[in-house]
């Protein structure tokens, strides 16, 4: 299978979030990433780096993915759900048409870990109802390969004539969302479908993608292929995503992505006169 090849590297930069929540933003949208829009690691054994949380904030057009390593926070929205993100559990929430929700931290020391991933809807799914799944550590399926232990959020994995479904299938854009623990002198290859966006984010320590390294910290965005290549020299973290891209216009202003700049404005209309979610 045709290997990808590093297109790019990205690395994250500070910014901050909802109530002051320190925060790598590793990528935004405008980068090219299509369905991808936003990427942003948050970790600190400072409270305050995190004791703000992110309260209640709108959002319309897309999906977010709230995954957690350490720490908890609780998840309330209009539609009356509540979710507790705990170590090791994923927030998976549809916007759609509007949905109103704050995620706040549930404690006032130690550490706080994760990564919120955001993920385009196509023109035809940015106006359906909002929803809202809560998924703990133990429905996320995880697969031991040599040297490589691979917990599957979203998406299948192909791997020597077995096939290993995610937590969360089904979606449009067919996202795939692994996290790979890979073992010192582990080599990997993950099968990725040629014409969808595809990118490594190293989290921990250091990992050849294709032979090329990428630290901690960075981003190698991919060519196209059928396949991800990971090897690394000692004990290393990284997040694997793909998706299917919609190559369709993005405006995005804020919490709100929408195709057009009217649709945007409208979605600020309606969230001002409180008819986001009606």
């Amino acid at each position: 299978m045709r290997e990808r090849k590093v297109q790019r590297l990205l690395r994250g930069r500070a910014a901050s979030d909802g109530d002051g929540v320190r925060l790598s933003r590793v990528f935004g949208p405008g980068q090219g990433l299509d369905p991808f829009l936003l990427l942003d690691e948050f970790g600190s054994d400072e409270a305050a780096d995190y004791i703000g949380g992110f309260p209640a904030h709108p959002h319309r057009g897309f999906e977010t993915v709230t995954y957690m390593l350490e720490g908890e926070m609780l998840h309330e929205d209009h539609l009356g759900n509540r979710g507790r993100l705990t170590s090791g559990s994923v927030q998976w929430m549809t916007a759609g048409r509007g949905i109103i929700h704050s995620e706040m931290p549930q404690q006032e020391e130690g550490r706080m870990r994760g990564f919120q991933l955001w993920l385009n809807l196509p023109a035809r799914e940015k106006m359906k109802p909002a929803g809202y799944r809560d998924i703990p550590p133990q429905e996320i399926p995880e697969v031991e390969l040599p040297g490589a232990r691979i917990k599957l959020i979203a998406g299948t994995l192909a791997h020597e004539g077995h096939t290993y479904a995610g937590a969360v299938t089904g979606i449009t854009t067919q996202p795939l969302y692994l996290d790979v623990h890979l073992a010192a002198g582990a080599q990997l290859a993950v099968p990725v479908s040629a014409g969808h966006t595809a990118m490594v984010y190293v989290y921990e320590g250091e990992v050849q993608v294709a032979g090329e390294r990428v630290g901690s910290g960075h981003l190698a965005a991919l060519e196209d292929g059928e396949q991800v290549t990971l090897a690394s020299t000692a004990p290393a973290r990284a997040l694997v995503l793909a998706a299917k891209p919609l190559r369709e216009p993005v405006a995005h202003y804020g919490p709100f992505v929408m195709n057009t700049s009217q649709e945007v404005e409208q979605a600020m209309r309606d969230y001002r006169d409180g008819r986001l979610t009606g």
